[in-house]
Parts: structure tokens; sequence; C-alpha cells
């Protein structure tokens, strides 16, 4: 179930969004099936990771991710995909990632949620 979220948030990605290109779970999907290479980063909570994501998914959640990124993704030309939840916190993770340099950043918009009840893969 998705949660209501305050206007303030809201409107807080919506900026984002503006600016952080994003990719739909298909589009994802399309990606991982053709063996595309890129980071696939999700920026949920451990214990949201823990409990499902997508294959082959990297957990670096929202909190640190500014702090450790450049250990796990030392190139800024690295192709990175963020989720989340929703889309929400991925696209504002995109963007703080974008003002530290890193070049191919995108969000998938409507994250796991949209993801597992589409039916497509997901390990735990």
């Amino acid at each position: 179930m998705a949660k209501k979220h305050s206007a303030r948030f809201l409107e807080l990605v919506e900026e984002a969004r503006k600016r952080v290109p994003e990719l739909s779970i298909e589009e994802v999907k399309t990606k991982l099936e053709g063996g595309e290479k890129f980071r696939l980063i999700d920026v949920r909570e451990g214990e949201e990771f823990a409990r499902g994501h997508l294959p082959g998914a990297e957990s670096l959640c929202k909190g640190i991710l500014e702090r450790d990124i450049e250990e796990k993704v030392p190139d800024a030309e690295t192709p990175v995909v963020l989720y989340c939840g929703g889309g929400y916190r991925s696209a504002l993770a995109g963007e703080n990632l974008q003002k530290m340099g890193y070049k191919k950043v995108w969000s998938m918009w409507g994250g796991w949620r949209a993801w597992s009840e589409a039916g497509f893969p997901t390990e735990e």
C-alpha cells in the first residue's frame, strides 16, 4: 500500500524528477534481461531490502548513499539505476549523485512496489 506523503515532500520530489531521468520498470527489466552493464542500487532501508529486492541489486540506503557511493561506484561515468519503494526517494538520491558528479544516473519510477505488483523476478 502506498504511503501518503506530505505536500512539501512531494514538491521536493517533483523538482528532483525534472532533473533526474527516469526509467520504467519495463525498461529496467529489459536492461537486466539484455545483460546491459549498469549498477542497480536499492536506496530503501536495509530491512526493506532484506524482505525482497530486484535481481542483482545492491543495497545502499538513502541515509548513507552520499557517504558510501564513491567506495561502491568510484567511476562517475558508470551507469547507475536507483530504485526505492515507489520512485520518490530514488529521485532525490539521483539528484544528489548528479551533484556529486555522477553523469549516468536514472531513477526507476514505480519502484519496488510497481516491480513486485507486475510479478517481475525478485530475490530475498
